[in-house]
């Protein structure tokens, strides 16, 4: 019985180091090494956080496209959560302090699910792209998982902006909440929009590089800094995606006045945040010397 329980796990063991996902301990083993030999936290962090971009790119297109449609989705709740919290509190000033709480249920429920997010990529697939070992095509590789995830993500968020306009489930009071959002989100313009977009790109991505050391504050993490995202009106592509859309499907905005008014501004913002202000600057802080 032993000898099957072994060999058992030393499977389970070599199918992880195929798939480069890490064995239960290995965070713990890592950190313990990386204080025995004097490897800066830092880089402990960098090279958690390049393993996750290399498993993401090792990854079908299919198996992240369904994926990322479950995470568009489930970004769609974060319009509810807060229509249904704002549908409650009074008209007060103190009211978004609660009301933007809701903002962050999408978040959780991507993050803590390990859904594909894109502006999660802006910083784990391109940390593989900016090492000097990095595997030959790789600028290909990722323009797949970034275009892969993206459109499966406004894709989701499509299907529950669309359910939530026409099918009925909400009262009409709600559905006004939903559509207040959603314009909020449309009403700023292009320009600011996009710098609204870096705001929150750098945030989600930040969330991101925290995540690997957080341990039981992963939560508190997540909820804290998409709080932030949603107290700040800051532009993210996916989750302002299902408050636009729904406007849309409203009938109350056109497709294209969503793309060109908040989709374009509010990627560009989000790569920008994502990928120059985070991820350039912790590779070039962190990454050990031979990458």
């Amino acid at each position: 019985m032993r000898v099957a329980l072994g060999r058992l796990v030393n499977a389970n063991r070599a199918e992880l180091r195929r798939q480069h996902l890490p064995e239960p301990g290995d965070t713990q083993d890592k950190e313990r090494e990386a204080a025995e030999h004097g490897v800066p936290e830092g880089e402990v962090v960098y090279r958690s956080v390049r393993q996750d971009g290399d498993h993401t790119l090792a990854q079908p297109s299919a198996d992240l496209a369904w994926s990322g449609l479950a995470a568009g989705i489930s970004m769609g709740f974060s319009l509810i959560a807060e229509g249904l919290l704002r549908l409650h509190l009074p008209q007060a000033g103190w009211a978004p302090l609660v009301s933007k709480f809701g903002y962050a249920v999408g978040f959780l429920l991507v993050i803590l699910g390990r859904q594909q997010l894109f502006t999660e990529q802006t910083l784990t697939a391109i940390l593989p792209l900016l090492s000097r070992d990095r595997a030959h095509g790789v600028l290909s590789n990722v323009a797949r998982v970034w275009a892969v995830i993206l459109a499966a993500n406004v894709a989701g968020t499509a299907v529950i902006a669309g359910v939530t306009a026409r099918g009925g489930a909400f009262s009409v009071d709600a559905q006004r909440a939903f559509l207040e959002i959603g314009q909020a989100a449309m009403s700023h313009g292009m320009y600011p929009t996009f710098i609204r977009g870096i705001y929150a790109g750098f945030l989600i991505a930040s969330m991101i590089w925290l995540l690997p050391a957080a341990e039981a504050a992963r939560l508190w993490i997540v909820l804290f800094l998409s709080y932030l995202v949603g107290l700040g009106a800051f532009s993210h592509v996916i989750a302002g995606s299902a408050e636009s859309l729904y406007v849309v499907f409203a009938g109350h905005a056109t497709l294209a006045q969503y793309i060109t008014g908040f989709f374009l501004p509010a990627l560009v913002g989000n790569a920008i945040g994502g990928v120059v202000l985070v991820a350039a600057l912790a590779h070039a802080q962190h990454a050990p010397v031979e990458s």
